[in-house]
């Protein structure tokens, strides 16, 4: 009975935290709302990819593998799925962070702005559930000139079959 008691609980704080980060992304947005805000987030995710995607928070530099990862594949959303960006447009930015010169499409993404650390930035997120992936800066390669600096546990890769 305690052990039902507790993982109520959790589901009820998660389901509160979610309405909350979904509050946020729609009163912030600069895009449209998220395609499904009842998505609900994956038992799957890690600690501190859930702390990342729906606190806001940051991982530590150079501490995802995927910033290594140098396969020919798909990044995904860690919480659902959502194709997110391809290999082809990663690079190495030297941040410690996977960074992407354009998302596979914008229809999965929103952006918002981040008045966080008294600074305007403009923050990633999903466009089905909210999650925060990340920021994107106006420093990237040319053409596109943009580094969309993705924290890695917000992200799952999905190698291409034939490599």
């Amino acid at each position: 009975m305690k052990k039902l008691l507790i993982i109520i609980v959790i589901v009820v704080a998660v389901g509160v935290g979610m309405q909350s980060r979904m509050t946020k992304v729609h009163s912030q947005n600069l895009s449209s709302p998220p395609l499904n805000s009842s998505s609900t987030v994956r038992a799957e995710l890690s600690t501190a990819a859930y702390s990342v995607m729906f606190r806001a928070g940051t991982e530590r530099p150079f501490s995802s593998p995927l910033d290594f990862e140098t396969r020919r594949g798909l990044y995904v959303s860690a919480d659902t799925g959502l194709p997110l960006f391809r290999s082809e447009d990663k690079y190495d930015s030297g941040t410690g962070w996977p960074s992407f010169k354009k998302p596979i499409t914008m229809d999965n993404v929103i952006l918002n702005e981040d008045r966080s650390f008294d600074s305007l930035r403009i923050e990633v997120v999903t466009r089905d559930t909210g999650a925060h992936l990340g920021h994107v800066f106006d420093d990237g390669p040319a053409p596109l000139r943009k580094r969309w600096c993705i924290n890695g546990v917000a992200l799952r890769f999905i190698p291409d079959a034939i490599q």
